[in-house]
């Protein structure tokens, strides 16, 4: 497995700190191994470590709550600083006051975990300003470029494009094992983890609610609309519920939703949102007929990447005209459109007037998989495949 400097260049300056050092993101996507790479850095100084996965049942039988993972510790520690790693920490009850006390005895603690929770209420507001946090994503496609060189594969965009960045299909070079390996992954933290931490009963209308939203990706939804949709589908249901099921799919990091802003009111439209997948995959298992909607996974493919370059993301208003991004960092402002083609007279109107009215204060640009280049003075045009290879804008 690659190493994947990029989150590890952002942890190393924390491996001597007395900070909790949490470890976040979807199933899959690579958190443990990163949290493997990192005892290997610090082993190279050290064989005081202390490794567990709460996710193997050798680990829970004998660990069930904090004060025994207190005394698990205390009895295997060595003298001197230790360096304690928790993989999937959120399983063990009471694993909050176990780190609240651990990182007062000298020791270093990372801790993994695929539930945003680990982020939020009375454990991160007690630990204010003692725990740092680090988001781990699926591959963006540098990575996947620089892991099939390792397995001495082929990469390509069109691959990309329809079956996303999680790690380890790549080790499958059938594509029907692909498939089956994305379909059982699918299956176990789209619907059954979700299912059983939440003890949901109403499993037909959570899985309407799951496949309309997971294959509708790089669109302006309201809860409103979502469950107009599933009554549609002859299931009951209310905005509060489809409120409900969308943040346990946030929580879980399977979707993400990014407000709209508007010119007009110059703030957040709190009540419209994009959602985008965390991995494209989610929408191309549940297409029919091999008719992907690689238009809508290309836009979902660019907020990703964007922001694993570390930009801040919404969509833009501009009076009426809706911009796919507006993507801000270091104090410079990138106002972004996605198409797949603008070839066509009517697409290149529609994309390249989106900008209208706006003035020349921050750059305007247009990312398609046209090879012609179409900048204009005034617009920036991007190649998709040259996009994916681009560190910043």
């Amino acid at each position: 497995m690659i190493k994947r400097e990029h989150y590890i260049n952002q942890i190393r300056p924390f491996y001597e700190s007395d900070l909790i050092k949490i470890i976040t993101g979807i199933r899959r996507s690579g958190k443990s191994v990163i949290l493997e790479q990192i005892m290997d850095e610090v082993r190279s100084k050290t064989d005081n470590i202390i490794y567990l996965n709460f996710e193997d049942k050798r680990t829970s039988i004998n660990i069930n709550d904090s004060q025994q993972l207190i005394e698990y510790v205390e009895a295997n520690r060595g003298e001197g600083k230790c360096y304690l790693f928790f993989d999937e920490i959120q399983t063990l009850t009471g694993w909050q006051d176990a780190c609240k006390t651990l990182r007062l005895y000298n020791n270093s603690l990372f801790i993994t975990g695929s539930n945003s929770k680990l982020l939020s209420g009375e454990f991160t507001k007690e630990l204010s300003g003692r725990y740092v946090a680090f988001r781990v994503r699926p591959f963006v496609y540098k990575e996947i470029v620089e892991y099939c060189k390792e397995l001495e594969v082929e990469p390509s965009v069109a691959d990309y494009l329809v079956w996303g960045g999680f790690p380890k299909r790549f080790e499958f070079q059938d594509q029907g094992a692909q498939t089956r390996y994305l379909e059982d992954l699918d299956d176990t933290i789209v619907i059954n983890d979700l299912m059983n931490r939440y003890k949901i009963r109403r499993d037909r209308l959570f899985k309407s609610l799951v496949n309309f939203v997971l294959r509708s990706n790089s669109r302006i939804f309201s809860a409103n609309s979502i469950c107009d949709y599933i009554k549609q589908e002859n299931e009951k249901c209310s905005v509060n519920t489809v409120l409900k099921y969308l943040s346990y799919l946030e929580e879980a990091y399977i979707i993400e939703s990014v407000k709209l802003y508007s010119t007009k009111v110059k703030r957040e439209l709190i009540f419209y949102s994009k959602l985008y997948n965390a991995d494209v995959s989610f929408n191309s298992i549940r297409s029919i007929n091999n008719r992907y909607d690689v238009t809508h996974n290309m836009e979902n493919i660019v907020y990703n990447e964007l922001v694993y370059m570390g930009y801040e993301v919404y969509v833009y208003d501009n009076h009426g005209k809706e911009i796919d991004f507006v993507a801000t960092k270091d104090n410079k402002q990138y106002f972004i459109q996605v198409a797949y083609s603008v070839v066509e007279d009517k697409a290149y109107k529609r994309e390249f007037g989106a900008f209208e009215n706006m003035g020349n204060l921050s750059q305007k640009i247009v990312i398609t998989n046209d090879e012609v280049d179409y900048s204009t003075s005034t617009v920036r045009h991007i190649k998709f495949k040259d996009f994916l290879m681009m560190e910043s804008l």
